[in-house]
């Protein structure tokens, strides 16, 4: 198991207007992984838990959101540990697209 790949989102949006972005735009993070699909999402209270799929692999993700930021987390399987550094790159890059 790889170590996680983690970035904060800082926003001033609040907390419930910050989950309706993501809920309209997360779908985007997919590709933001080489060949990457979302397979399955769901809330649990103000955390939105998905799948990736990659290369054959699956990525568990989630977004963590809160009244001033998002937390996101991924767990990449050893055989897309290689890409961490491009997918954190995107996530601080691209992230703040999400609460556009």
């Amino acid at each position: 198991m790889t170590a996680p790949v983690e970035v904060d989102l800082p926003h001033k949006l609040g907390q419930a207007e910050a989950r309706r972005r993501i809920e309209r735009g997360f779908g985007k993070l997919a590709g933001w992984i080489p060949g990457g699909q979302v397979s399955r999402h769901a809330w649990e209270g103000d955390t939105l838990v998905f799948t990736v799929e990659a290369m054959g692999q699956r990525v568990a993700a989630r977004l963590d959101v809160e009244e001033t930021l998002v937390h996101a987390r991924l767990e990449l399987p050893a055989m897309l540990a290689m890409f961490a550094g491009q997918i954190q790159a995107a996530l601080k890059a691209n992230g703040p697209k999400l609460l556009e």
